[in-house]
């Protein structure tokens, strides 16, 4: 344990539940279960799975309650506390030299500029940490608790470039966790964020041919461009990767993926949706995704969103409806989106899609994704083009379950701006078919709301389309207990380059 104590406030009470039936009331504190300290949410839901179970609980007055309790397994409490994390997440020490926030201007919001690297986030909203944050005792819960997959960012495996990267002398050796993960049969995901001269080349192909060695309990491993905006004055000199790299990174990847795939059954290796946009090329099969493991980090979305769009437009009766309607999007998803709109026009003759490419100005053009498009840019481009009825744009321009863009407009003020009803749409197939033939209603702006599997507790923990939206969150500077106490502060850095950012998905 990390020394802090932990007491968890209860935020609310389910009518008709367990808690309700002891007493328990919003502003109590719950100190421990069957004597152990909660430290957060896997403590928490470890423990109140077994039948029995005595909690300790604080009165607001200061009384202490032992309750105990006989129940049925799995049968939940009814307890929700402030946090659903139930602790404060931790902030990243690195500093690397492809962090995203570093490279964003001043004047968002307060909360897009929070970098973490949280392993807990890694289970409850796909984070990808890089393992230099986390103690012996982190490791020990990850096991015990089967907490998995994990996400790893691993960016290289020679020890030496990976501190380099993420200007920590720890990063190296961070590295060696992945061996306790494996040997105590943990699944795991990565990442590797390619750098042009850095940790590409035979940086690349070797450390492709050191993570094979965790196949299988290492399901998957992306690689991504680094996302360079216009705003790195100061940071390290990074070069943006060209087509030519693009064919060669592409060249390697499907190289190791047809060896690995050979010998053991998937490809393992995958690259991102912008390499191929880079390249000039098309998007792989839907086979060579092996079930799309990597979808949150960018790669596959286009060919799944084309794939849910093909099947859904097999079954579309066309008919004499008539409208003009425009769609936004980024210029990775364009080539898609034009081709879907022009399909669906083919059944639909009355129907006239115009499909926008929105140039990133504010970040730079080198940024494609539609999730990092804001509201200036959009009104700026759109304003004075033929918008029709209504203009579609898609679900990850907007911070989580708010209509509020990256530069903190609304989707009101970008309606009212362009003078145009803003129709918000998911990022699948079918959500896209349905938003182009079926208007949504005036109280609501947005399509798809569909329900996440409630079996799957990382689903009742984030069932959003946005992982990373921070708002509201307590930051405090975590040390772990295996780190040299004496080492100075080397910074911050952030793995994926989204909270609210990189790797949204490209409708």
């Amino acid at each position: 344990m990390t020394g802090k104590k932990h007491e968890h406030i209860v935020k609310s009470i389910m009518p008709g539940s367990i808690a309700e039936e002891l007493g328990i009331e919003p502003g109590d504190k719950l100190l421990s279960i069957d004597g152990q300290e909660i430290e957060d949410i896997f403590d928490y839901q470890f423990y109140v799975e077994d039948e029995e179970i005595v909690l300790l609980i604080e009165k607001q007055d200061g009384e202490q309650w032992e309750l105990e309790i006989e129940k049925d397994a799995d049968e939940q409490l009814g307890i929700e506390f402030g946090q659903g994390l139930m602790d404060e997440y931790r902030s990243c020490r690195n500093k690397c030299m492809f962090c995203f926030i570093d490279q964003m201007p001043e004047g968002m919001r307060d909360t897009l500029y929070f970098k973490d690297d949280d392993s807990r986030l890694s289970f409850l909203q796909g984070n990808y940490v890089t393992l230099t944050n986390m103690s012996d005792h982190d490791i020990e819960r990850i096991i015990r608790y089967r907490l998995e997959p994990i996400n790893i960012s691993f960016q290289t495996t020679n020890p030496q470039l990976r501190c380099k990267m993420l200007h920590n002398r720890f990063a190296g050796d961070a590295l060696k966790k992945v061996d306790r993960l494996f040997e105590g049969g943990i699944e795991m995901n990565g990442q590797i964020v390619l750098c042009k001269g850095e940790n590409d080349g035979a940086e690349l192909e070797r450390s492709i041919k050191d993570l094979t060695a965790y196949i299988p309990l290492l399901r998957s491993v992306s690689v991504v461009p680094v996302g360079l905006t216009k705003f790195r004055d100061g940071l390290y000199h990074l070069e943006p990767f060209t087509k030519e790299d693009a064919k060669e990174v592409l060249s390697v990847i499907h190289k190791w993926q047809d060896r690995i795939y050979e010998q053991y059954g998937i490809h393992f290796i995958h690259a991102g949706d912008e390499w191929y946009l880079l390249a000039g090329q098309e998007v792989p099969e839907e086979e060579r995704y092996d079930g799309y493991l990597q979808l949150e980090n960018g790669v596959g979305m286009l060919r799944l969103l084309f794939e849910e769009f093909t099947e859904g437009y097999k079954s579309l009766t066309g008919d004499e409806r008539q409208e003009e309607l425009s769609i936004a999007t980024g210029k990775l998803a364009y080539p898609y989106i034009s081709a879907m709109a022009e399909k669906i026009e083919e059944k639909f003759p009355n129907l006239e899609i115009h499909v926008f490419s929105i140039r990133n100005d504010f970040f730079g053009e080198r940024i494609t994704v539609s999730g990092l498009i804001t509201a200036q840019d959009l009104t700026a481009q759109l304003k004075g083009e033929r918008l029709g009825s209504r203009l579609l744009i898609p679900c990850n321009m907007l911070k989580t379950d708010e209509d509020v863009f990256l530069d903190d407009f609304t989707v009101r003020q970008v309606s009212d701006a362009l003078q145009v009803p803003i129709d918000i749409v998911k990022s699948s197939g079918r959500d896209f078919v349905e938003a182009i033939l079926a208007p949504v209603k005036e109280e609501s702006s947005r399509h798809g709301e569909y329900e996440p599997d409630p079996e799957e507790f990382v689903a009742q923990m984030d069932d959003n389309w946005q992982e990373e939206d921070l708002d509201g969150v307590q930051v405090y500077a975590y040390e772990p207990e295996d780190l040299d106490e004496d080492a100075p502060d080397e910074g911050v850095c952030f793995e994926r380059e989204d909270s609210d950012l990189e790797d949204e998905k490209e409708t």
